[in-house]
């Protein structure tokens, strides 16, 4: 049995507060969400860290909104359950609406962050393959400076991501739908629906106003060291009619 993990836990209350002390303290701090991975990996002694920095106190991280200028804007703390039944996700984005729905345990769903799902660079993380077809961005921010970064930009291999030693994900980012639009998530498991996916795919579709599809978007998770597009398979289905 492992000793029990020591560090110096922070919950900073504004985002800029947070960014500083992720600035000052280094490579040995590392941010708490959801913790549904971090903590068990503290349990079992498979991570260490000098500092824990909660961001579950910053009001505009916990944050879900839309609008039709901007698209949908998830915030960091934003939990996967708040994130699936979100009203204007369920009617737009019904791709990762499911995937927040089908995705681990109620437990996981409840306590888990879209942000972080992502963050943790997992080849078969559920909600990477709607948020790649919905040409989701994640904005990225370290102390004096933010930037964005395409989703489909951003899985670097496994268990990496584009995030440096004091960088944070502020929010993830997605575009309106057009209006003749729609996408879907299937998952499988090789236990269990409760078991991480042995395989998914996500599907995006907009039609022109004859009926064949303008613009394809396929994401695989679980398949490759990332989530990945299924160009070819894009580029084959673009002017076509669907069947």
């Amino acid at each position: 049995m492992p000793a029990a993990p020591s560090f110096d836990y922070h919950r900073p209350e504004t985002l800029e507060a947070a960014l500083v002390l992720l600035a000052e303290l280094g490579a040995g701090a590392r941010v708490l969400a959801g913790g549904t991975d971090l903590i068990d990996k503290l349990r079992r002694g498979a991570a260490t860290i000098d500092h824990l920095v909660s961001i579950t106190r910053i009001d505009e991280l916990r944050a879900v909104r839309f609008d039709e200028a901007g698209g949908l804007v998830i915030g960091a703390a934003a939990r996967i359950r708040d994130v699936g039944r979100h009203p204007d996700v369920v009617r737009r984005y019904p791709a990762l609406a499911r995937a927040c729905s089908v995705m681990a345990t109620t437990h996981i769903r409840n306590m888990g962050t879209v942000a972080g799902n992502i963050a943790n660079g997992s080849p078969c993380a559920d909600t990477a393959g709607p948020l790649l077809v919905h040409a989701a961005t994640v904005s990225v921010a370290r102390h004096g400076a933010r930037r964005q970064v395409d989703l489909d930009r951003f899985f670097l291999g496994p268990k990496a991501v584009d995030l440096a030693p004091g960088e944070l994900v502020v929010d993830v980012r997605l575009p309106v739908p057009p209006l003749r639009s729609g996408s879907a998530y299937e998952r499988i498991s090789a236990r269990s629906r409760v078991d991480m996916a042995a395989a998914s795919v996500a599907g995006f579709f907009e039609l022109d106003a004859g009926g064949t599809v303008r613009t394809a978007r396929i994401a695989l998770g679980a398949v490759a060291p990332t989530p990945m597009r299924a160009a070819d398979a894009e580029r084959r289905l673009a002017g076509r009619p669907p069947d």
